[in-house]
């Protein structure tokens, strides 16, 4: 994100990709509601949404040091929901034809869409958001970011599809059946879609933020990580085996735990590295060692923001962090793939002068 000063318009593709993104949800979920009839289409929809501001909070949790811009968010998330569900559909449907017409077996094939088909197709569809977000590479700064649009991306995938297969389960065995599956995919494993997909975000976001030889490989390599979690948890369901499910289960959360220690070692990295750059700028009055402290740990933030908002400096003290924070990543980015000095200057006078405004106030 980028700080007041230097906030962009929103691009004119982006906000195409949204509208559109939200457009083709609607139908999708339209196509549902009359083929499963409104009380099935009720029940189905309020199970998937009841968990969202749970996950959506959690994985916002992740980027509270550096939030990225709403529209953006928005974007990755309507994409999931939209393009990524129906093109999946249709992909799946078209894939498993020319799978039936080879000569294999309805039940064969069926195994195949859920191990082979949907992971491949459905992995490179919603990880495309972050591929689109390239035009927008200022945005991307870590690989927390990559984490971030990814999941949120999984997460507006999960919503619809899920709403489908609730749907499924209500035609077959009623509200039970409905709220049984509810168990599994919504909390047992509601971040399925997000974990997978995370794997494609963080092979973008290292190739964005690295100047090493081979940082492109990260991007298929996050894709086949993503594939491969996804064709595991789908294979092993198709066994209808507890055993496997459970195995399936536990790689699924070391894949978690591993998500969580990546943003978590990135976030202590940048709260370091605050105190190195930061200190370089008390010479212009905008820095004291007293601001490097409360910049430097989440609850010393949250305490200097609240203090604020009781004088009424809410809005120049978030303003204040933002910017303080988009400097030190300035500095980050500079040193990891380096950057033109005309445009490192302007980036950050532009910082700067968003702090001194902060301060007058």
């Amino acid at each position: 994100m980028t700080a007041p000063m230097l906030a962009q318009r929103p691009s004119k593709a982006l906000l195409v990709g949204l509208v559109v993104s939200g457009i083709l949800a609607l139908i999708a979920l339209a196509v549902m509601l009359v083929s499963g009839g409104p009380v099935g289409f009720g029940l189905s929809a309020l199970l998937a949404v009841a968990p969202l501001p749970v996950l959506l909070a959690a994985v916002l949790s992740l980027d509270r040091l550096e939030p990225e811009p709403k529209l953006h968010l928005a974007f990755a998330f309507a994409w999931g929901a939209g393009v990524a569900i129906v093109l999946g559909v249709a992909f799946s449907v078209l894939g498993q034809q020319l799978f039936l017409r080879a000569g294999y077996g309805s039940a064969v094939v069926e195994d195949i869409g859920a191990v082979v088909l949907a992971p491949v197709i459905e992995e490179a569809l919603k990880g495309s958001a972050l591929l689109l977000l390239l035009r927008r590479r200022h945005e991307i700064d870590g690989l927390t970011d990559g984490i971030v649009y990814a999941s949120m991306a999984g997460l507006g995938f999960a919503a619809v599809e899920n709403v489908g297969y609730y749907l499924i389960a209500y035609g077959e065995d009623g509200a039970g059946g409905a709220i049984q599956l509810f168990v599994i995919r919504g909390l047992i494993d509601p971040l399925g879609h997000p974990i997978y997909t995370s794997m494609i975000g963080i092979g973008v976001a290292y190739a964005l933020t690295r100047r090493t030889a081979a940082r492109f490989a990260a991007i298929p390599i996050g894709y086949l990580g993503a594939v491969l979690l996804h064709g595991l948890w789908n294979g092993a369901a198709t066994t209808r085996s507890l055993a496997y499910l459970g195995g399936a289960y536990l790689v699924i959360m070391a894949a978690l735990i591993l998500l969580v220690v990546v943003t978590v070692v990135e976030r202590r990295q940048l709260v370091g590295k605050m105190s190195v750059y930061l200190t370089g700028y008390q010479h212009t009055g905008l820095v004291t060692d007293a601001d490097v402290r409360m910049l430097g740990t989440l609850p010393a933030r949250k305490a200097a923001r609240k203090w604020a908002r009781g004088v009424g400096l809410g809005r120049a003290m978030s303003d204040y962090q933002q910017a303080a924070t988009e400097l030190t990543m300035l500095h980050l980015r500079a040193e990891r793939q380096g950057m033109d000095p005309v445009r490192f200057a302007v980036e950050r006078d532009s910082y700067l002068g968003t702090m001194a405004q902060a301060r007058r106030w």
